[in-house]
């Protein structure tokens, strides 16, 4: 999905004029410096944690794409009322 929203913003970029580019330029640099920024303060966040005997090491989450979940149709009576009955 992010392919195709890069593919889109290239193609729009042919439509820009000189001083439009320009400005998108500057906005994609602040945005840059900024999640630099972030990824520092974060870097050295977790050094400290580590320095400080807290943690031991850090752990990254894997992001994965979540993907539309599906409802799937059933016969009989609910699952809640299931789960009820087999509680008992």
């Amino acid at each position: 999905m992010a392919r195709v929203t890069l593919n889109q913003i290239l193609h729009q970029l042919e439509s820009l004029e000189i001083e439009e580019l320009q400005q998108l330029n500057q906005m994609i640099q602040k945005y840059l410096a900024n999640k630099e920024e972030e990824a520092v303060k974060q870097a050295a966040f977790h050094q400290a944690l580590i320095d400080a005997g807290l943690v031991k090491h850090i752990k990254h989450p894997l992001y994965e794409p979540i993907t539309e979940r599906k409802l799937i149709q059933i016969e009989g009576q609910p699952i809640s009322e299931t789960i009820i009955e087999e509680r008992r």
